[in-house]
């Protein structure tokens, strides 16, 4: 008897981070098998962020760490008033400090974020 092997997640994350942490402890103690990229060091390229955002079926707007310093510091809220989406990605792909974490996906979807709910919606039946 042949057994499915689940797909592998890729998750995003920055080491340093409480609720990446808290997203791999989930994953780890659902028996969920990731790949985990330094999101600081390899942030996704563009085109890499445009089919995240298809499969998250959220806007890019979700996608940016409103909280973090370097949203803070460059005024992002201000020049994402002024500057159309594909600049947007431009920015994400170019400082993965300024994307949301963890980014967690597979081949037919992607989440933004953590909370217990989500990931049990959305991972636990993939």
């Amino acid at each position: 008897m042949e057994e499915r092997m689940k797909a592998v997640l890729t998750m995003y994350s920055y080491p340093p981070c409480g609720t990446c942490r808290k997203a791999k402890k989930w994953l780890n103690e659902h028996s969920i098998p990731y790949k985990e990229i330094n999101i600081a060091d390899h942030p996704p390229d563009e085109e890499v962020l445009k089919q995240l955002v298809e499969k998250s079926g959220i806007s890019i707007g979700k996608f940016f760490n409103t909280s973090g310093r370097h949203y803070r510091d460059g005024d992002f809220k201000n020049r994402r008033k002024n500057e159309p989406e594909e600049k947007w990605l431009e920015w994400l792909a170019q400082d993965g400090m300024l994307i949301k974490r963890p980014l967690v996906y597979d081949a037919n979807k992607a989440t933004v974020g953590f909370s217990e709910a989500l990931f049990e919606n959305e991972w636990t039946k993939h």
